[in-house]
């Protein structure tokens, strides 16, 4: 019975990831080392992260595709700009700051 019981919530839980999902959330993973080191600038380290979480969750998918077009190169002024728009919206500032965490200034944006 309780190996029946684990085979069913095993096969429930990979039902509930749908493929586009696991896309959406890899994208996202991978977004976030775009953003990250633009963060980093402006935040401490333990900062830095839980900021570019809130940015990224909040990206559209087409900034994330956007983003990820950057993925290994130094962000330039387009990127920045990028995020920074991302940064500005009141959802992104409200994910923040309800982390108790500061909202950055990127790179004299």
């Amino acid at each position: 019975m309780t190996r029946t019981l684990t085979a069913l919530l095993v096969l429930g839980t990979l039902a509930a990831c749908s493929p586009r999902d696991m896309a959406d959330r890899m994208s996202r993973r991978t977004a976030e080392t775009v953003v990250r080191p633009i963060v980093d600038d402006a935040l401490t380290e333990p900062q830095a992260l839980g900021v570019t979480r809130c940015i990224v969750t909040n990206a559209r998918p087409d900034e994330v595709q956007a983003l990820l077009r950057y993925v290994g190169v130094y962000a330039g002024s387009s990127t920045v700009a990028t995020v920074a728009g991302i940064l500005s919206r009141p959802e992104t500032q409200g994910c923040i700051r309800g982390s108790g965490l500061p909202v950055p200034v990127l790179g004299g944006l």
